[in-house]
């Protein structure tokens, strides 16, 4: 193991294994690939993880390669199934208090689902995991702006889909 020496690894995963599993739950619908891509990070973080020089920056490390291991996988042609999302069913963004009472976890869930992809992942490591512009757009390799866009236009997405459910 080449881990970081200032961050202690039991620690690190006791405090970022829940987060990393409902983000990659998020992104795969599917609870054994959740696990193993949450079991991949922490793989990577123990094989690289000397390479962070910034022990204040792993979060955003951990969930920049757990969503690159999702697009590797998803690049190679690897089948992520569809399932109910009921680990994360209770976690949707703020919305007006009088959609709210309309709602359960469940319809919010599947109103984020209708969320295009590439608006739902800032949308959901912005509110669901509290990661700044900046480490989103870390995670993502994309701008600070194009963060900014797309969480805007995914809450007009989503506004949409919690109104027609």
């Amino acid at each position: 193991m080449s881990e970081n020496p200032d961050i202690d690894f039991r620690q690190l995963v006791a405090d970022y294994y829940q987060p990393l599993y409902r983000f990659a739950y998020s992104l795969s619908k599917n609870e054994d690939e959740a696990c193993d891509l949450t079991q991949q990070t922490f793989l990577v973080y123990a094989e690289k993880g000397d390479s962070l020089r910034d022990a204040g920056k792993v979060k955003s490390w951990l969930f920049t390669t757990l969503y690159r291991e999702f697009l590797r996988i998803r690049r190679r042609g690897a089948n992520m199934s569809v399932q109910e999302p009921e680990i994360i069913e209770a976690e949707a963004p703020p919305v007006d208090p009088g959609i709210v009472t309309k709602l359960d976890g469940r319809s919010a869930v599947e109103a984020l689902e209708k969320v295009e992809e590439s608006y739902r992942e800032p949308l959901i490591l912005f509110y669901l995991k509290d990661l700044s512009y900046k480490e989103i757009a870390e995670a993502l390799s994309i701008p600070i702006g194009t963060v900014m866009s797309r969480l805007s236009r995914g809450k007009i997405q989503l506004k949409k889909a919690l109104l027609s459910s």
